[in-house]
């Protein structure tokens, strides 16, 4: 039995309990277990994507205890998961249990799915008068949980300062989970690495801790941690996928795609994968083969909308938008057209579709569509600012360099001053135009107001062991 990184999964207790239970099943004996046992084995059947399995299983449960919370929680999960709010209710209005915590927690998760989010935490709070008091630590941090599972980490903060602080690994996990959703990487980071002090091969932990790196921008750091996770599990989809959104920030596209394709290997129904295959071999000049992975994407993305539950791809328009980009450098500006039509078939960002359509007609030649659409795109736009940097970095894309650099000096005499974003871009440009006291004048200011930029757009000028932050002093420095 493969480890899972789950304590209870993993336990003793729980791998004799799996054996009895498929050992009945295997010589066709009676299976002498209640329904929270059955809906155990169920979860971790599912953990492990087995699902015909899980189902078997949920389905002895309900059949032995057709109102046992249990398994309907178990079915109200993967109701919610599937986006069918109206089937989890009636699974809900069938739980005989209704004094459980379970049945209070299922109902707020209904209502969170439905993003009724002030109405679960009124609902959560009149429960929680009901609750002794030898148990209000156990509800708050339920209750936590639940909130920072739907990625609602303001509320989650605001249960997790009902709670007597722990020091155990269970409620370090759930403020750590909590300050990454709200932003707060460092203290973040801090307590993963706390965790991976009292566990140091838990590849949950190490994982956990690279996205939290990633997200702090210490792309370096998650490579080093997804590393660790690998090396726990080889094999470990998490690990191979955080290890190549690293590499890919640094652009380090070669060694990007391997890790994303062996991510493939092990999750071949996730379209992000291919996405990024795609979008790495476009960085490395090899078209005609991104645009094989990326048509692969397109085809498993729109794969998912059902008869009875809709649920597009959320990667669909990037998918689009990379394919369109692809077709029109292998002059097909046609089909590059056509894959955006479809995009906004799927309810893409009609304003970022626009700029792709102008950066296509421009690439073209046909400057006047290119305005066209460019223009429109700004017009719609409900952050002009935005979109007009993006317009302008286009025109830069398709090579018209001068045009770029008047833009920007006009963008700059009409954004507000606090407004931190296309300074890096403009040093480019300068750069491009050997304006060279102008890009140093621009870099300095990019460095100051947005390292992130500086990293996206200058990268490719300066050694990887510089900082994005430092670039301006790396040149200072030299000079």
């Amino acid at each position: 039995m493969k480890k899972t990184g789950d304590d209870y999964f993993d336990s003793k207790e729980f791998r004799e309990l799996l054996a009895e239970y498929e050992n009945a099943k295997d010589t066709g004996m009676p299976v002498f277990m209640d329904a929270d046992e059955l809906s155990e084995i169920a979860d971790y059947y599912q953990m492990n994507d087995r699902f015909d399995e899980a189902d078997e299983a949920i389905n002895l449960a309900l059949s032995l205890a057709p109102g046992a919370i249990a398994p309907l929680t178990y079915k109200i999960h993967e109701a919610l998961w599937k986006g069918d709010t109206d089937k989890a209710k009636e699974y809900l209005e069938q739980i005989v249990e209704t004094d459980e915590p379970d049945y209070v927690y299922d109902k707020a998760e209904i209502m969170l799915a439905e993003e009724r989010v002030e109405e679960a935490d009124k609902y959560l709070r009149t429960e929680f008068k009901k609750v002794p008091p030898e148990e209000y630590q156990d509800y708050v941090v339920d209750v936590a949980n639940i909130f920072a599972d739907y990625h609602y980490p303001e509320q989650a903060m605001q249960w997790m300062a009902r709670a007597h602080q722990e020091d155990s690994p269970e409620f370090k996990e759930l403020m750590a989970r909590t300050l990454f959703g709200l932003g707060k990487y460092q203290d973040s980071e801090k307590l993963w690495s706390e965790l991976i002090d009292t566990d140091p091969f838990s590849k949950h932990y190490w994982n956990a801790l690279a996205s939290t790196q990633f997200m702090n921008e210490n792309y370096s750091g998650s490579i080093e941690s997804s590393e660790y996770a690998i090396a726990i599990d080889p094999n470990d989809p998490e690990g191979l996928l955080a290890k190549a959104n690293a590499l890919y920030r640094l652009n380090n596209f070669e060694e990007a795609l391997k890790y994303f394709e062996r991510y493939s290997q092990h999750m071949p129904d996730d379209e992000f994968g291919l996405m990024h295959q795609g979008t790495c071999l476009i960085n490395l000049g090899r078209n005609k083969e991104a645009l094989v992975r990326l048509e692969q994407a397109l085809e498993l993305a729109e794969s998912y909308a059902t008869d009875d539950v809709e649920a597009d791809s959320p990667y669909l328009s990037d998918i689009c938008q990379e394919l369109a980009f692809g077709y029109s450098e292998e002059g097909d500006k046609q089909k590059a057209m056509q894959i955006l039509d479809k995009a906004d078939q799927h309810g893409a960002d009609k304003v970022q579709t626009l700029v792709v359509r102008g950066h296509i007609m421009l690439g073209a030649g046909d400057v006047k569509k290119a305005e066209k659409y460019y223009r429109q795109a700004v017009v719609s736009s409900e952050t002009p600012n935005n979109t007009l940097m993006r317009v302008i970095v286009s025109i830069y894309d398709n090579h018209y360099l001068e045009a770029a650099y008047t833009l920007f000096c006009k963008f700059f005499q009409i954004i507000p001053p606090d407004y931190n974003e296309g300074y890096a871009y403009m040093a480019l440009v300068c750069y491009d135009l050997k304006k060279y006291d102008e890009f140093l004048s621009y870099l300095k200011t990019a460095c100051e107001r947005c390292p992130q930029e500086c990293q996206v757009a200058l990268s490719h000028i300066f050694p990887d062991d510089v900082e994005p932050k430092d670039y301006y002093e790396f040149l200072n420095r030299k000079k």
